[in-house]
């Protein structure tokens, strides 16, 4: 009778506590199906020889409704390999994946933030030694990108985040500190296209530039003479090719280039020899 008794009890227990699963909407079901998000970095170049980050992690932040902010609403995401990458190694194509295919809540996406270590440095051009690049506030709170995505569960968000090197460095005054005051935009794989191409002979120094009246994005080639340029919204594009100041050629322009959104357009190959 103990026995039976302690079996009525359990499936009394069992009852009661599926019954409070099924009303919990916190509880794993499919409906709370996250989301996949994976980031990547591109570099929209400048005129220097190496420009070294130190990317130690990435964080996420979503819309809460107020408009304070604190620590505790961003949630940190981590990243495939934290270490110090050269920012002007990411042209022709090449990207750092920062972020591959981590789960992450439905919901209103509003910031990615890119927190960088101190060993920051910049080697200008013409010259072989590498100075400090000061980044105060990235140090401590992170390089913040406004996103302002609706996260939707199931589905694969795929980030690119194009880093404005140009424009992102400053050189302060008559003091000759360095300092980073980082411009990135972030666009989404699925909302935007790429432009590729090659140019020929291999080995000539090219920027690639890609303008509209909306937006201005660039690369270098490769040392094959590839390059890709990409995160870019539909629309259509001035591509313009550059050869190096010190050679003899002429820029080149590519007018009324078509960029539409998923798909990557291919250049014909621009030939100076």
């Amino acid at each position: 009778m103990k026995i039976l008794k302690q079996i009525l009890a359990i499936t009394f227990l069992s009852v009661i506590i599926s019954c409070d699963n099924s009303d919990n909407p916190n509880t794993n079901s499919s409906a709370q199906e996250d989301a996949s998000l994976s980031i990547k970095l591109v570099d929209n170049p400048g005129d220097y020889d190496h420009v070294y980050i130190d990317v130690q992690d990435v964080r996420i932040k979503y819309d809460n409704g107020s408009s304070e902010e604190n620590d505790n609403d961003w949630l940190s995401i981590g990243i495939i390999e934290p270490g110090i990458y050269d920012l002007l190694e990411l042209t022709g194509g090449v990207n750092l994946p920062l972020v591959d295919n981590e789960s992450i809540e439905a919901g209103t996406l509003e910031q990615i933030r890119l927190v960088l270590g101190e060993d920051n440095t910049i080697v200008l051009h013409g010259e072989t030694e590498a100075r400090p690049l000061s980044t105060p506030s990235a140090q401590q709170s992170g390089l913040k990108v406004m996103v302002d995505q609706e996260i939707i569960a199931g589905f694969d968000y795929n980030f690119i985040l194009d880093f404005d090197v140009d424009e992102s460095i400053v050189v302060a005054g008559n003091s000759g500190n360095i300092i980073l005051k980082p411009v990135l935009r972030a666009n989404l794989d699925i909302n935007s296209g790429n432009i590729e191409g090659t140019i020929l002979p291999e080995g000539l120094v090219a920027e690639i530039e890609a303008s509209n009246e909306n937006i201005t994005a660039s690369t270098f080639v490769d040392d094959l003479g590839n390059f890709q340029i990409s995160g870019l919204p539909e629309g259509i594009y001035t591509v313009t090719i550059t050869p190096d100041v010190n050679s003899t050629f002429d820029p080149v322009v590519v007018e009324n280039v078509t960029v539409v959104v998923g798909e990557t357009t291919t250049l014909d190959t621009v030939s100076f020899e």
